[in-house]
């Protein structure tokens, strides 16, 4: 039996002042899975994330998340798809003004009718799934770059969407920082049952965290596979990409 595809993309095709920035790009993320999307600058990643997210209009293609046709939806329709969506934004993105457990209450007390004290329990316990109870009244702040990262998927994950959309979530964390927020993900992604996009470009990461791997390069898909295809590929841009490791095995 197939697996569930949570993405499905066909045929995108985009450009913006007359150049071509992704040209027939096809690929799929199946549910239960990370998905990480990768590619060096000027490839085309992080237009697809934000076709993706609908960020950007589907203007050619095909383009389904959560089996929804993106492209013809209704507002209610997308309202409703957005709520099954969790953005991990690379620099947390949370309000300075606010203190942790305000940022994460955010998205319950915008888009549902549950009680205040009923949003606390929940905030509590999301902090508690990052390991951040002790910041609940701290501000943006006062936490590190780690704890951030951890607020800020706390706050992705406030509503248990079934979609988790990470955008470099390691950017600007040492190693260890780095090691620790890769299996905080995978974690989450086993206890709330997610699906998860990811796009980065650390190597280590997409080795820890990545079950199938979509590889851009100048606006086309150069490689789509599992982790260990993506180590055996005889596609260039591929075994570029990966051969730091020989200098840096795991």
């Amino acid at each position: 039996m197939a697996q569930e595809k949570v993405i499905d993309v066909k045929n995108l095709f985009a450009s913006f002042d007359d150049e071509v920035v992704l040209s027939d790009v096809s690929f799929s993320a199946l549910k239960g899975e990370v998905t990480v999307i990768l590619g060096g600058s000027g490839s085309g990643k992080t237009t697809v994330l934000k076709h993706l997210l609908g960020l950007y209009p589907v203007k050619s293609g095909y383009v389904s998340v959560l089996n929804k046709d993106v492209t013809h939806l209704r507002e209610v329709e997308q309202v409703e798809l957005y709520l099954q969506m969790g953005v991990f934004f690379q620099n947390g993105a949370l309000l300075n003004s606010l203190t942790v457990a305000e940022n994460v209450a955010l998205p319950l007390e915008q888009h549902t009718n549950l009680p205040k004290k009923l949003i606390r329990e929940i905030v509590r316990m999301k902090l508690g799934l990052v390991n951040l109870e002790h910041a609940y009244y701290l501000y943006p702040s006062q936490l590190s770059g780690g704890m951030l990262k951890r607020a800020a998927l706390a706050r992705a994950i406030a509503m248990d969407p079934p979609l988790l959309f990470c955008d470099e979530p390691g950017a600007g964390l040492d190693p260890v920082s780095l090691q620790s927020l890769d299996s905080l993900i995978l974690d989450l992604k086993n206890q709330l049952g997610m699906s998860v996009v990811m796009v980065t470009h650390e190597v280590l990461s997409i080795l820890r965290v990545a079950d199938r791997i979509v590889f851009l390069d100048k606006g086309v898909v150069a490689f789509e596979g599992t982790v260990k295809e993506a180590l055996e590929s005889d596609t260039q841009v591929v075994v570029d990409f990966f051969s730091v490791l020989k200098d840096h095995p795991r």
